[in-house]
């Protein structure tokens, strides 16, 4: 028991603050980049001895894209959010789609390059893909959008099956669970989401109605 301990406590200790972060996210706190600095953090070192380089890039990205997260949904401003109000859910935006596209197939691409020319990686092609969709997911997360989620259960399945084929028991079932959690989450944040325009709706009624009032004085 002890030399299992010695072998993958790294692995416990990352999956134990992955389920705190999804928990988090799932509640849409900012607490959660906390966490998301320090989990990756420890990540640099699991996935490094395990030879998976470029989740070891993408843990560094991850401690950065964590510290940006925090800083935008603390004092980030979207459209029609006013200063002292916490960033709203939204959904991602259409002008945003190509772009993103564009991003996502370049650093797909640069990370395969990275792989088969500078690291022994055996599965270049999907740790390639999952971690270039990641960057794309991180920072829709970051922009509190709603769609973020669709594209963590594409990242969390392909992320799950290949920690079971590198040996990496407990990474593998905290990204399965996350699938599951994933989709929840998104119908969580959509619910949410409905709750704040109804909100926002509402409170623009009552300010039309006031205007209305002391027009007709």
């Amino acid at each position: 028991m002890q030399d299992f301990i010695a072998t993958h406590w790294l692995d416990i200790v990352t999956t134990v603050l992955g389920l705190i972060y999804i928990v988090l996210e799932y509640r849409a706190s900012i607490a959660l980049w906390i966490v998301g600095i320090i989990m990756p953090a420890l990540d640099i070192i699991l996935f490094w001895e395990h030879g998976l380089y470029a989740d070891f890039g993408m843990a560094i990205y991850y401690t950065l894209a964590a510290a940006y997260g925090y800083l935008v949904w603390k004092l980030g401003i979207k459209h029609n959010q006013n200063g002292d109000e916490e960033m709203p859910v939204t959904h991602f935006k259409r002008r945003l789609i190509w772009p993103s596209a564009i991003i996502f197939f370049i650093a797909w691409f640069a990370i395969y390059e990275i792989l088969i020319n500078f690291t022994d990686s055996n599965i270049p092609v999907l740790d390639s893909f999952s971690n270039a969709l990641s960057i794309i997911g991180l920072w829709a997360l970051a922009r509190k959008y709603l769609e973020q989620w669709v594209i963590w259960i594409v990242v969390d399945a392909i992320l799950a099956e290949l920690y079971i084929y590198k040996g990496i028991p407990f990474k593998a079932s905290l990204y399965a669970l996350y699938v599951a959690i994933a989709v929840m989450g998104y119908f969580k944040w959509k619910k949410l989401m409905t709750k704040l325009w109804l909100i926002s709706m509402l409170l623009m009624s009552l300010s039309l109605s006031k205007h209305r009032v002391s027009a007709s004085r």
